[in-house]
């Protein structure tokens, strides 16, 4: 059954925006991943102090039951502050909170990829990896139709929309201007937008940064979309492959090593590429949020897209696996662009793969 959209009287919201809070209370929402591997919670509670760092905010619990992380006679999954940043909503003082989730006898939930995560990026510290992703979307109404799609058909063919200007080309600019601002003032190390291949995508990158801050940046910059979204009455999509014969979306991850960067880089990177191409299969299974499943209605080989059964790499060929940058190729260093992430793919598993890959030599 499709979702009926709620009319909101915004004025009448507007008489409550100017109320005062108390100096002394700070708001705080906690956001996790849910068992979903994609989807995203959060709950809100207040405290009477300024929290500097995680380590300041208290271990918090909520209903598992209700989130398919545990069972109702034994429901209470704890979430674990893990980075704080500030709160474009609120404003002031107030904050969001990253937190990852944990069962009652304080192991992991299944969803919880970051601890492992985490523990990699420990263990290769060494060779200072960096990351950054580009994750595609689609902007959709409430019944799953593309914004600025004609009623019962399809648009013109993919072409004059990427990073194109025009209102018969490019829809809720407005909405993504106050994406990019509110992840800036949020914290987030967003690098840039762009509107994608067809009407009502849009991609946006993050990073690079070191070791997990990318991934824990992409989903919370995936939460400041899905809220903002709320407010224009419209759905973040990260369905890979939303519509059939039509451009999917991805997440893009970009990677490299201190020894990438450097010097005759590119001889590192064309060896990341080898191990890469030799874990094809583990690889794909990592890149969805059901693990391949997803990826297989994405990697078909068209539009500009690797197959998926298939390793390729190449130069500037975005039709490949893994892509070399021009300016890599170049300047003989930098880093590589691994395009088979799909956009529901849960950074941290990504992440971490790439590490146990590339670095730790699984």
């Amino acid at each position: 059954m499709n979702a009926v959209p709620i009319a909101v009287n915004k004025a009448a919201m507007r008489k409550y925006e100017d109320l005062e809070i108390p100096c002394e209370s700070i708001l705080a929402s906690y956001v996790w991943v849910d068992s979903s591997g994609i989807d995203l919670r959060s709950k809100d509670r207040t405290f009477d102090y300024v929290p500097k760092k995680p380590k300041d905010l208290p271990i918090w619990y909520y209903d598992g039951s209700n989130t398919g992380q545990a069972s109702p006679d034994n429901c209470d999954t704890y979430i674990f502050p893990q980075r704080i940043y500030h709160d474009p909503f609120r404003r002031g003082s107030h904050i969001m909170v990253l937190a990852d989730t944990y069962q009652h006898d304080y192991q992991p939930t299944p969803s919880n990829r970051r601890k492992a995560c985490l523990l990699s990026c420990e263990k290769t510290d060494v060779e200072e990896p960096w990351f950054g992703f580009n994750q595609e979307f689609f902007l959709t109404t409430t019944d799953n139709r593309p914004l600025g799609w004609p009623p019962g058909g399809f648009p013109s063919p993919p072409g004059p929309y990427y990073c194109a200007i025009g209102a018969n080309k490019i829809v809720a600019r407005d909405l993504m201007e106050a994406f990019y601002r509110c992840c800036l003032y949020a914290g987030v190390s967003l690098n840039g937008i762009n509107p994608g291949t067809t009407p009502s995508q849009w991609n946006f990158q993050v990073g690079p940064s070191p070791g997990i801050r990318s991934a824990d940046d992409l989903w919370m910059a995936r939460y400041i979309l899905a809220r903002l979204a709320e407010e224009y009455s419209t759905v973040a999509c990260f369905d890979p492959q939303p519509i059939p014969d039509w451009p999917g979306n991805g997440t893009f991850c970009y990677f490299s090593t201190k020894d990438m960067r450097e010097e005759d880089g590119i001889l590192v990177i064309e060896r990341a590429i080898d191990k890469l191409s030799r874990r094809h299969g583990v690889h794909i299974n990592e890149y969805d949020a059901n693990n391949g499943a997803d990826n297989v209605k994405r990697l078909t080989g068209k539009l500009q897209i690797s197959h998926i059964k298939d390793f390729t790499a190449g130069v500037a060929n975005r039709s490949c696996s893994v892509r070399i940058p021009r300016q890599v190729a170049e300047d003989k260093k930098g880093y590589l662009e691994d395009r088979r992430p799909a956009a529901n793919a849960d950074p941290y598993r990504v992440i971490n793969i790439m590490l146990r890959t590339c670095i730790m030599d699984e």
